[in-house]
């Protein structure tokens, strides 16, 4: 055997390995997502029919002020992720060990400003939702408390789930989430059912939380406990290591906080009576985005590994290949979400808020969908630890979405409040091309050319059939088509897909996976 033909074998070897492992990981992220989205789905589906309109914009508000804790990570659990994979890559259990302990410390620490939180904005209630009706402070306040309190504590121990991600087991942790939103759905519709009040609700949902806590630690101790978590184990170097890490991303929270943390509060501070429709609006879009983050998730422990291995050149390559699939994901769920919104929301939530909702529905897929366009990018800087060059993409898209909304609201309520989320997504675009990339060109080596030509634009094909029937589906709140119509879009739409979007190569690999699938199923009949 020839020296080039062996040293191809050995090169070809890990990075099977490293492939089979992102597409386990990612098969498992997609799993619970699938669980989530449909939860997401078929929840609002049920309160928006069993519930006053008043009633479910209130239970919004609660779960989204109680999610303001999750905000309060800083970054620990990508961090403690990030380090557990180096150190193991490098059968260093020691290391690994520090920056768990280091990071359960540092999650402590945040669990008490959690619950601080928590309790500050249950007592603002009143002054933050004045046209709420009076009648439903009380159960509101008490809701926040109990959700906020009990998602401080799953806050300090994150950590466990953070270990699980850096071993690349993402199947543990992804099953203790399924099992907490299947939880979480039986017992708001048992509530519901028999017409518990809101703060009941809240109680409820507060004991499946810790609950699922309680299960990630029996977890970490069963499968996990070579990486040991204890007060002892952290030292300055671990520590100073970590901050120096979470600190830009402790800046990307608190941008992603003004840029989706807020908006749905903005919308109940100023058009209270809008807030269900808003948030019902938002969701399918969200779950578009989620999908994507889970399959992007395994990206960054596996990459942050693979970075010590790989040139600058080669990580780029795996960056042009991600954007463009993750665009062509986008594609294919973001423009069913424009052209077919009004359809959707009447099936999904029915005829009145479907006819309240689809405005900001199409604006808010808008914005979402470009947004997410440099997802893959982002995802991969912060695996190489050059996340604080992107640091002014975020910082200017939380400031333009937030003042945006903020102005925009006063004027045109709830469609202000979407507009600026548009605003935000756009200003993140253009800075990621025209400044974060230029600075993280020494870890990822690409082109912003052919990124943009290959990774957004080429995808962006499928979208010409929406773009050519825009007049008919814009302009009204439910357009008509013609059986015909749809028919013409949907196949031209999937034919673009197919034929414009993937390469050659990449339609051959699809249907050899396909025929492969067929043969296997076949064998089992």
């Amino acid at each position: 055997m020839s020296e080039a033909s062996s040293m191809s074998e050995v090169t070809a070897g890990p990075a099977r390995g490293f492939v089979a492992t992102l597409s386990r990981n990612a098969a498992a992220s997609v799993a619970r997502l699938f669980i989530a989205s449909l939860v997401a789905l078929v929840l609002p589906a049920y309160l928006t029919r069993y519930l006053p309109v008043q009633t479910y914009g209130a239970w919004v508000l609660v779960l989204q002020l109680s999610a303001y804790v999750s905000y309060l990570d800083f970054g620990v659990q990508s961090g403690v992720s990030k380090y557990v994979a180096e150190y193991v890559a490098k059968d260093d259990y020691a290391g690994a060990e520090r920056s768990a302990s280091t990071g359960f410390v540092i999650m402590l620490a945040a669990s008490v400003l959690g619950v601080l939180l928590t309790l500050i904005l249950a007592y603002r209630v009143p002054q933050l939702f004045q046209s709420m009706p009076v009648a439903l402070y009380r159960d509101v306040r008490i809701s926040v408390v109990l959700i906020g309190i009990s998602l401080a504590i799953g806050l300090a121990c994150s950590v466990f789930s953070a270990i699980f991600l850096g071993l690349q087991l993402y199947v543990v942790p992804m099953t203790i989430s399924i099992i907490n939103r299947v939880l979480f759905t039986v017992v708001v519709c048992l509530a519901v059912f028999l017409h518990s009040s809101l703060a009941v609700m809240g109680g409820a949902v507060a004991a499946v939380n810790v609950s699922t806590v309680f299960l990630q630690i029996v977890a970490w101790r069963k499968l996990a406990s070579r990486i040991r978590v204890r007060l002892s184990g952290v030292n300055r170097d671990a520590l100073k290591q970590m901050l120096s890490f979470c600190f830009v991303l402790a800046v990307w929270s608190a941008g992603m906080f003004c840029i989706s943390g807020l908006d749905i509060t903005v919308v109940g501070h100023y058009a209270f009576n809008k807030t269900g429709y808003y948030a019902t609006a938002a969701l399918p879009s969200n779950v578009v985005a989620l999908i994507l983050s889970a399959l992007m998730g395994p990206l960054m422990p596996a990459a942050s590994a693979l970075s010590t291995q790989r040139s600058r050149v080669e990580m780029g390559d795996i960056l042009y290949r991600a954007t463009r699939y993750s665009s062509i994901l986008l594609f294919s769920a973001g423009l069913p979400l424009l052209v077919c919104s009004y359809p959707i929301l009447r099936l999904w939530v029915g005829p009145d808020y479907a006819a309240h909702a689809v405005p900001y529905m199409r604006i808010l897929t808008l914005g979402i969908t470009l947004r997410n366009f440099c997802l893959p990018y982002a995802t991969m800087v912060v695996a190489t630890g050059k996340q604080r060059f992107a640091t002014a993409a975020t910082i200017s898209e939380a400031v333009v979405n937030l003042a945006g909304s903020i102005y925009l609201a006063r004027f045109m309520g709830a469609t202000g409040v979407a507009l600026g989320t548009l605003l935000g997504a756009f200003v993140s675009v253009a800075m990621h091309f025209v400044l974060s990339m230029h600075y993280t060109s020494e870890s990822l080596a690409i082109s912003r050319r052919r990124l943009l030509l290959q990774g957004l634009l080429r995808p962006a094909i499928s979208a010409v059939p929406s773009a050519l029937l825009l007049p008919l589906w814009w302009s009204s709140t439910s357009p008509r088509f013609s059986l015909q119509v749809w028919l013409i879009w949907t196949l031209s739409t999937l034919l673009l897909t197919w034929f414009a979007s993937l390469n050659l190569n990449e339609r051959d690999s699809l249907l050899r996976v396909a025929r492969g699938r067929l043969r296997l199923s076949v064998s089992h009949t």
